[in-house]
């Protein structure tokens, strides 16, 4: 068993990171996150939202590696749970896959809250249990996985960054299109 943890630092506030979370998918930071299918969201009694997805993504494993673990498919399907909670300002998300559960778990735990000292901030803090199971060189197979891990979590925060510029330019683009049409009709009543 291999443990990968980080923390990372966003210079946005934590409700603007949480929708960047929720509409990661698809980016081409992470081209290996293939389809999101929600399978359930609904809102406790406590006003906390609970999602239940399904990610399907394409390992693009090495030959030796598929050689190692046996494998010759490369589509593997990922659930995933969040819970958000509005008032305390967190999200915390899990993570685990489903496919070649026998050879290979990776749970992933997400938590995105404020920055302690900077309301404008918001960490991240990340945690991955890997287990190659029943294959030879297991622990090395661990630290392989471990290494992806984390190279796609540097993906994953460009994408977070580039999830939000692209939410900010939406944004713009509505306040210049709000701003458009109500100078319009006034436009047209000044020349009248």
């Amino acid at each position: 068993m291999k443990i990968w943890t980080s923390e990372h630092v966003f210079n946005h506030p934590w409700e603007t990171v949480f929708k960047a979370a929720m509409q990661k998918y698809p980016n081409p930071m992470n081209p290996c996150v293939v389809g999101v299918d929600v399978l359930d969201r609904r809102i406790d009694d406590q006003g906390k939202l609970h999602s239940q997805r399904l990610l399907s993504t394409e390992w693009g494993l090495p030959s030796v590696v598929k050689s190692l673990i046996g494998a010759s498919r490369t589509r593997t399907y990922v659930q995933e749970h969040s819970v958000v909670d509005p008032v305390k300002r967190t999200m915390e998300l899990k993570s685990a896959n489903i496919t070649l559960t026998n050879l290979v778990s990776v749970d992933e735990r997400l938590e995105y809250k404020p920055h302690p000292q900077d309301p404008e901030k918001t960490i991240l803090t990340q945690e991955a249990i890997i287990s190659v199971k029943g294959v030879s060189l297991s622990s090395y197979m661990e630290g392989i996985m471990a290494n992806t891990i984390s190279a796609n979590a540097n993906k994953g925060r460009e994408a977070m960054e580039w999830v939000i510029r692209r939410l900010n330019a939406e944004i713009e683009e509505l306040a210049a299109s709000a701003r458009g049409s109500i100078k319009m009709p006034m436009a047209a009543t000044s020349v009248e």
